[in-house]
């Protein structure tokens, strides 16, 4: 007999042990540190988003006479609320680091590559890294579709931009800088060189993984 109660008495004993810290003592416990809330601004509060599209980025290296990986992340087309000025901005997918910050204007003009209809290139001034430079980059999609997308939606932003400004002859002198360049796709050999005052003639260099 003694051997049965003494398992209920036990159970009862945790029971009511469980029931009372399950109450609540009313107690107030302050947290250790407060932390404040912050906010977090990336500066495109006052941009609509015209296009945000994933891509991976290549940069044009004068120097190495060669195309090197910028990033893969999310390109997007940004409008200015209250300028209407559009910039092109893309991000890496883990860092958020910018890898090309740039406004869309009249001189900029896309070329399709040599054999690659998902992929294009371009000239302009840019600002990523913190002072304005020229730069050629080129961009390569996931899908056909996609490329075209982007091309058709930069067109459309250029030609209303030209219709503001009223001039086109430095979109042909930018475009002459990007002339012959090819990435090509994996593990395939990239040509071209450029030059930021004339055209050059087509040398061939290899790239990182393009």
């Amino acid at each position: 007999m003694a051997s049965y109660a003494e398992p209920v008495a036990a159970r009862r004993a945790e029971e009511e042990d469980a029931r009372a810290e399950d109450e609540d003592t009313g107690a107030q416990i302050a947290p250790i540190v407060r932390l404040q809330e912050v906010a977090v601004t990336t500066g495109e509060e006052n941009e609509d988003v015209l296009l945000d599209l994933k891509a991976k980025l290549y940069r044009y290296d004068q120097d190495g006479k060669q195309w090197k990986e910028r990033g893969v992340g999310t390109v997007k087309l940004l409008k200015h609320k209250e300028t209407g000025k559009v910039r092109l901005v893309m991000r890496q997918s883990k860092t958020l680091k910018i890898c090309a910050n740039h406004l869309v204007l009249p001189t900029l003009k896309l070329q399709e590559h040599q054999g690659n209809d998902k992929s294009c290139v371009w000239h302009a001034a840019d600002y990523a890294d913190g002072e304005l430079k020229q730069e050629t980059f080129a961009i390569r999609f996931p899908s056909l579709e996609n490329c075209r997308t982007f091309r058709e939606t930069i067109e459309e932003i250029t030609e209303s931009e030209a219709k503001k400004s009223g001039g086109d002859e430095e979109a042909d002198a930018a475009a002459n800088l990007i002339q012959n360049l090819s990435v090509g796709e994996k593990g395939e050999e990239v040509t071209g060189s450029v030059s930021p005052k004339a055209e050059s003639t087509p040398q061939s260099s290899s790239a990182e993984n393009p």
